[in-house]
């Protein structure tokens, strides 16, 4: 892990654990030996990494993964887990914190602005 201190954003804080795990399963399922998670500001941005030394996404198949009850064949045959939902949720959680979700190569990458307003369905504390 490589989170850099005082990178923060507003939003469900059960959302965006959900969008963490949902990234970090799908990275321990299909790397072969590492998986890193790293947390920095870019531009303006909050970024979230998490990579893995697996096999990869080819590309013509990076924007499939985010359709609902996607597996790739390989995944298929890889591993018992999962049917096809942790990434396509993850994808909308990062859109309804006004933020992406892509395929890069080596994982996923999760952007969000930093210092906005909360959204109306985030109760203040």
């Amino acid at each position: 892990m490589d989170i850099s201190p005082d990178v923060v954003i507003s939003g469900s804080r059960g959302h965006l654990s959900r969008l963490v795990v949902n990234l970090v399963d799908n990275a321990v399922r299909h790397a072969a030996t590492t998986v890193e998670v790293r947390v920095y500001e870019k531009d303006g941005e909050a970024v979230l990494e998490v990579l893995d030394d697996g096999p990869g996404i080819p590309h013509e198949h990076r924007e499939a993964v985010f359709d609902r009850f996607t597996r790739l064949d390989e995944a298929r045959a890889r591993d018992g887990g999962g049917v096809g939902l942790g990434l396509p949720i993850a994808r909308d959680i990062a859109t309804l914190h006004g933020g992406t979700l892509a395929v890069q190569d080596g994982g996923l990458v999760a952007r969000f602005p930093m210092n906005r307003t909360a959204p109306a369905y985030v109760k203040p504390l």
